[in-house]
């Protein structure tokens, strides 16, 4: 016990907290969204029970990654058409490829269906999609790909279980605490739902970027990365991903205060 009352794990559970704010961002995001697709009643207990299940299999998960990252940094498979697709595959890259598919996927589908609606206020299927327990698996299920990047991040900084689980316990109850209130504001200002699902296309194309290098990071074999039609498939930066984020902030916001001013200024025109 002793051994872990250092300063080194403390500061080290301060940036693994700050890490796992940072890359929880979007974590949070599409869980307000999803969680929207139960029965209005069952939300909240959704987002409670999605959040818990999927920080104690987080928790597992690092458990599992502690014991078997050598394993999991292998490539299983190497591409080898010159000119078309060369690099290599690790388990990694698919955890990664599925992800980025997947949230680009939802977040089309959902931008697709909202422009089809008739009545954005009272269309059922925007608010009541699923069931909550599939809502529920939803949830734990992108938990643990949006994860994955986090711990990987995270075991760079420290491979002491007990400091990780911690960060990983707070962060946890960090979204419980904050996913209420995020989906409320997602409720009373629908326009930043798209913002919201723009946002989250992104973060699947960001995760896609990660399954270039993934293979050729582990192994530190610059070979293994993944190579399409001869150009790497690199992963975008976080700072250009939050300054993409920020600048689609700053034009929702500009232009919903445009948008108002037009409005205001043609009610007045009317009422001459």
């Amino acid at each position: 016990m002793a051994d872990l009352l250092t300063w080194e794990n403390f500061a080290n559970l301060g940036v693994l907290i700050f890490l796992q704010a940072v890359l929880g961002f979007d974590n949070l995001l599409y869980i307000s969204i999803e969680s929207q697709r139960a029965p209005e009643e069952k939300q909240r207990s959704v987002r409670f029970w999605g959040i818990l299940i999927a920080v104690a299999l987080r928790v597992v998960l690092l458990f599992v990654m502690i014991k078997l990252i050598d394993l999991m940094r292998e490539p299983f498979y190497h591409f080898n058409f010159p000119g078309i697709i060369e690099g290599g595959v690790n388990f990694s890259t698919v955890v990664f490829v599925v992800g980025g598919v997947f949230l680009m996927y939802t977040a089309f589908k959902e931008i697709t269906h909202m422009l089809s609606m008739e009545n954005l206020e009272n269309d059922p299927e925007a608010r009541v999609g699923k069931s909550a327990t599939q809502v529920v698996i939803m949830i734990v299920l992108m938990n643990l790909i949006f994860s994955f990047d986090s711990i990987l991040s995270a075991l760079a900084i420290t491979k002491v279980f007990p400091v990780l689980a911690m960060a990983i316990l707070i962060s946890g109850i960090a979204m419980l605490v904050l996913a209420d209130g995020v989906t409320e504001f997602l409720k009373k200002n629908r326009m930043y739902e798209v913002l919201g699902l723009f946002i989250l296309l992104i973060v699947g194309v960001v995760l896609l970027g990660e399954a270039g290098p993934a293979a050729a990071h582990a192994m530190h074999d610059e070979a293994l990365q993944i190579r399409i039609f001869g150009y790497d498939l690199i992963p975008m930066s976080k700072t250009t991903f939050y300054f993409s984020v920020v600048v689609l902030v700053i034009v929702e916001l500009v232009q919903t205060g445009y948008q108002r001013k037009l409005a205001e200024e043609r009610t007045h025109e009317q009422n001459r």
